[in-house]
């Protein structure tokens, strides 16, 4: 019998939050296979792929998901899941599971047309956001501040056409007082969470945001608990938005979060808790096959 367990981690390309992984495990004396996912040939051959689990941190969002997707189908457990990713990877299917569980967002209209985003645009009320339903790191975003901005903007979409403009995601503008928050849920736990701070309405680190340390009260603990469970659950950072009436707002989720901005601001070992999680998943895969 060979030793467990046996963990590979899919990454391409590699950034710091791979090498940080790496490092907790060869510090934990466990065995990692470092996998590119740009050289990948994958078939329905299990050979090959007997690890214990596969922790999926790849940069593209759709290399991912298909290798999950297809390592899934071979039986291998991976983290995190495709069904996960599916939700996550695309924001009108995390709005409507967080809307189907009741949680609290900002307003939203989906268009198809120019015509009807700005007729939905014009419901919601200016400003609003326009996002790619799919994208990350705060690009294509654009916040229309009147009719003329929305015209044109509109227009720009429609003349470039393509995958990232069929689909028009409106979003209510929330102000958010230059900050939002990021927090990260591993396994149902509220582990740490971020201020990200700007002058930009913009704030992702990505694009320049700072970032601060966030205390997890017992309110933002259960909203991004309920929010996790609405995906499917697993390693994900939960964005929020602090309304000024309402509350706290879920704004997205990311299942291939970045975390190495937040390691010494909130004092927590994040790839640490992400390789407990992993060897959990694990555990429970040998227990099955006992």
């Amino acid at each position: 019998m060979r030793a467990y367990p046996r963990i590979a981690v899919i990454y391409g390309p590699l950034r710091v939050e791979e090498r940080l992984l790496f490092s907790e495990l060869e510090q934990r004396g466990i065995a990692c296979e470092r996998i590119d996912d740009r050289v990948l040939d994958l078939s329905f051959d299990a050979s090959g792929w007997d690890y214990d689990v596969v922790i999926a941190h790849g940069v593209s969002q759709l290399r991912t998901f298909h290798v999950v997707t297809m390592l899934e189908a071979i039986g291998v457990p991976v983290v995190n899941g495709s069904a996960v990713l599916e939700l996550c990877n695309d924001k009108v299917r995390t709005s409507a599971a967080l809307a189907r569980d009741g949680l609290p967002q900002p307003g939203l209209r989906v268009a198809f047309s120019s015509e009807q985003a700005l007729a939905a645009i014009e419901t919601l009320g200016y400003p609003a956001v326009i996002k790619p339903a799919v994208g990350s790191w705060g690009r294509l975003l654009a916040k229309v501040n009147d009719r003329d901005a929305a015209e044109a903007l509109l227009e720009h979409k429609q003349v470039l056409g393509g995958f990232h403009h069929g689909t028009i995601y409106i979003q209510e503008y929330v102000e958010k007082r230059g900050r939002d928050i990021r927090a990260f849920v591993i396994g149902g736990e509220t582990i740490c969470a971020i201020y990200r701070s700007s002058e930009h309405w913009i704030t992702n680190t990505a694009r320049g945001g700072l970032a601060s340390n966030c205390q997890v009260t017992p309110e933002l603990a259960d909203l991004c608990r309920w929010a996790a469970n609405a995906v499917g659950g697993g390693i994900l950072a939960v964005d929020l938005f602090e309304h000024p009436e309402r509350g706290l707002l879920v704004n997205e989720i990311n299942a291939t979060m970045e975390f190495r901005n937040s390691i010494d601001t909130t004092g927590v070992n994040i790839p640490g808790r992400i390789v407990d999680y992993a060897l959990e998943v694990a555990g429970r895969g040998v227990m099955q096959a006992a």
